[in-house]
């Protein structure tokens, strides 16, 4: 699989976490070596998370995660993570298979904490 960087537009590399962590956690990533931006993969293979991300992004990602996981972790839709996602979709005018904060841009990041925010759940699958 061949991965791009959204903001260099350079190849990015399929490494060992370890380089980016310091030490590894079993998994790889891709690292654009021209800016640093990154992305987990599932487990040990090629599949990227989602996009890369350099660190305004992350920080945006880690805050979008901290508003909607407790949303299908204990809140309206507890251990329901794919009922979640389906509700955020239609809350964001998006299709299912493209609504994970991995695939996120900073705008969107904001957009799902704006979301949680208004708790408006009225709708909801639950």
């Amino acid at each position: 699989m061949t991965v791009y960087c959204d903001y260099c537009g350079h190849k990015a590399a399929l490494v060992d976490d370890s380089e980016i962590y310091g030490r590894s956690f079993g998994h790889t990533a891709y690292l654009c070596r021209n800016c640093g931006a990154y992305v987990g993969c599932h487990g040990r293979t090629d599949k990227p998370l989602g996009r890369l991300a350099d660190a305004t992004l992350r920080k945006w990602k880690m805050a979008a995660h901290a508003s909607f996981d407790p949303l299908w972790k204990t809140g309206p839709f507890r251990g329901r993570r794919k009922a979640a996602y389906g509700w955020l979709a239609g809350q964001m005018g998006l299709p299912v298979e493209k609504t994970h904060i991995g695939m996120f841009d900073v705008p969107q990041c904001q957009e799902v904490i704006k979301i949680i925010e208004k708790g408006d759940f009225k709708n909801a699958q639950l």
